[in-house]
Parts: structure tokens; sequence; C-alpha cells
């Protein structure tokens, strides 16, 4: 295949892998913050959707180094809280090395703390409905 086709299909899949996270905005600590859209699904005031942070500074852990992490969460839109119901941590940029995966059996509401990714992804997922 000649070189530039397979540049043109590279940066044509990148292009439509890039499509699939919105950007919303940044933590507190300047990590990136992403909504899943075609995951985001609505009920009522609950919204549920995936929700991707890109550490700018790697975390080191016990269990190793996290580069990015994924939520699956459900969004109260009218209590201003969220229930988590999985957390995944990449060790890799490409997010292929699963380092750490918490899956809560019983999801509870809390609040969304100022400048985290919860309050970013709650104040996203509430206003655009």
């Amino acid at each position: 295949m000649h070189p530039r086709v397979v540049a043109f299909v590279l940066v044509s899949a990148l292009a439509h892998m890039q499509k699939k996270w919105t950007p919303i905005g940044a933590t507190s600590s300047g990590n990136q913050v992403y909504v899943d859209a075609k995951s985001v699904k609505r009920t009522g005031s609950l919204v549920a959707a995936t929700v991707r942070v890109v550490f700018t500074t790697p975390v080191k852990t016990p269990s190793g180094t996290w580069m990015s992490s994924r939520t699956s969460a459900t969004f109260d839109c009218a209590a201003k809280k969220l229930a988590a119901k999985e957390n995944v941590y990449y060790g890799d940029a490409k997010e292929t090395k699963v380092v750490d995966r918490k899956v809560n059996k019983m999801p509870g509401y809390g609040p969304a703390l100022g400048g985290s990714m919860g309050a970013l992804a709650l104040d996203y997922l509430c206003k655009s409905r």
C-alpha cells in the first residue's frame, strides 16, 4: 500500500477515535476530562455516562502507574449527586493496559467535589439537557 494511503487511513482512524470523546474541561489539578457521547443515556433527572480523565502527571500507585481512567457513573441532576459504578485505570497512553479496576457492587450517590471529574461531568451532562 502506498505510504500516503496508509497515512490517510491512520489519520482518519485517529480522528474517528477522538470524536468519541467530547472534551468538557479540566479538573482543578489540570487533568483533562472527556465524556463518551455515545454512552450518555437519560432517564428523567438521571444521566448515565462514561467519563474519561487523562492525568497530566501520571499517578504512581502500589498497583502501577495510572496514565488515565474511565468511570461509568450515574449523575442525578436534580440532587446534584453521582454514583460511580466502575473505575478503570490505564497504564499506557493508548488505554490498552489495565492497571486497576474497581467495581462498586452497590453504588451510592454522593456529592461531586468542586473541581473534580465528577463536578465537571455533572455540570456538563445536566446543562446539556
